[in-house]
């Protein structure tokens, strides 16, 4: 593939990725390398007859010593271009999967900064080298059919849309992008450090060759698979369940059913109701599904239909400083007095005065403010209720 032919290759990826609306702003994952940076280049040509900014966010993780040099060598390079960019810096604790913990901090930080500058987009750099080579080190690991997916060209994340518009494109093409631009990337020697899975099958990976094509095509079948999965599954729900603002859901279990979709969706819910970051094992949650009540991965069924978080299963009151999240659900949006905290209502005074209707085992689970350690109702004060079914 050309650098002509990568241009019209990501044309046609963001038409199938959008809409983006009127000068939209894209936050995009730069590390340096040519493959972000060719990101930038298409993404540059692609915005300017659209109007539309570009973020660049840049994640120094710190594993190496010249990393900080790196960063404000790319900062550079994007300030001489004119692109809005910020460095991230990241700051991981030694120890093990030290890799692996990287890029989950990494992810974390650009999903909190493109949140934090209003971008409803982040895109990343991943290739169809990187999808190959994903689908591979999933098999290896044993996952099954969501694993062998591989990377979803799109999904929902905390704070922004994660999209991949280069998941079809040879890493080659990226490169001939930043050759034609006279750009000089950055070159991680870690990535292929064969000391680690990653990089001993990048040695014999040809991330060009047809073994890599073969890979993705396989990962993207896959995909279309778990899409069909997925629709299955958000169809059912969406006749099963009613959800409702406050966290919680009422399921009809006649419309659930008890085959393999219901599974499916019962496994979602119970993710969604938990704030949980895996889905319960799906033996349990066939169990769950069989016995028609009881708690399972942070969530609790009760006889009536009734999906909540599971009370025993709630964070510990923490302090409650604007932009903290509490129980994994809940964040902080506005500045309290100090020594504010928020915990769970409880079943006590901070329970008192929900609206009519409202289960016990939901009210226990709600998150309030407590002023000065005391738990009245007169100093515990709501982040959240529901006015016209909507939060507020």
């Amino acid at each position: 593939m050309t650098a002509a032919a990568a241009r019209r290759e990501f044309s046609g990826a963001m038409a199938r990725l959008g809409p983006f609306g009127a000068e939209p702003l894209l936050a995009l994952g730069v590390s340096g390398g040519p493959h972000s940076l060719a990101l930038v280049l298409l993404a540059e040509d692609w915005l300017r007859p659209r109007g539309g900014r570009l973020l660049a966010l840049i994640a120094d993780h710190g594993l190496r010593a010249e990393s900080a040099a790196e960063a404000a060598g790319v900062a550079a390079l994007l300030a001489g271009r004119g692109i809005a960019h910020r460095i991230l810096p990241l700051r991981l604790a030694p120890g093990t999967a030290l890799h692996d913990r990287a890029r989950a901090a990494r992810l974390a930080a650009l999903l909190g900064a493109a949140e934090a500058a209003g971008a409803p987009w982040l895109l990343l750099g991943h290739h169809r080298g990187d999808q190959a080579e994903t689908l591979a080190f999933r098999a290896l690991r044993g996952s099954g059919p969501d694993g062998l997916a591989g990377m979803a060209t799109a999904r929902a994340a905390p704070g922004a849309l994660l999209l991949r518009p280069l998941l079809g494109m040879a890493p080659s093409a990226l490169e001939a992008i930043c050759a034609e631009a006279e750009l000089s990337p950055v070159r991680d020697a870690s990535n292929a450090d064969p000391r680690f899975l990653r990089g001993r099958l990048r040695a014999v990976l040809d991330p060009d060759g047809p073994g890599a094509e073969a890979l993705a095509e396989a990962a993207s079948a896959w995909g279309l698979r778990r899409d069909r999965a997925r629709a299955a599954v958000a169809t059912r729900l969406a006749e099963a369940a009613a959800f409702r603002p406050e966290g919680w859901l009422r399921l009809d279990r006649a419309a659930l059913g008890r085959d393999g979709i219901a599974v499916a969706a019962l496994t979602a819910a119970l993710r969604v109701v938990s704030g949980g970051p895996y889905p319960a094992p799906a033996a349990g949650v066939a169990a769950l599904l069989a016995r028609g009540h009881g708690a399972l991965g942070g969530a609790i069924l009760t006889s009536a239909g009734v999906l909540a978080r599971e009370p025993a299963a709630l964070s510990p009151p923490i302090a409650a400083t604007q932009g903290v999240v509490w129980d994994a659900r809940w964040r902080v949006t506005r500045p309290l007095p100090e020594g504010a905290r928020i915990g769970p209502a409880g079943a006590g005074p901070a329970a008192e005065g929900w609206p009519e209707g409202l289960p016990a085992v939901v009210r226990a689970g709600l998150p309030c403010i407590f002023l000065g350690g005391e738990s009245s109702s007169a100093a515990a004060h709501t982040i959240f209720q529901p006015q016209g079914g909507a939060a507020s």
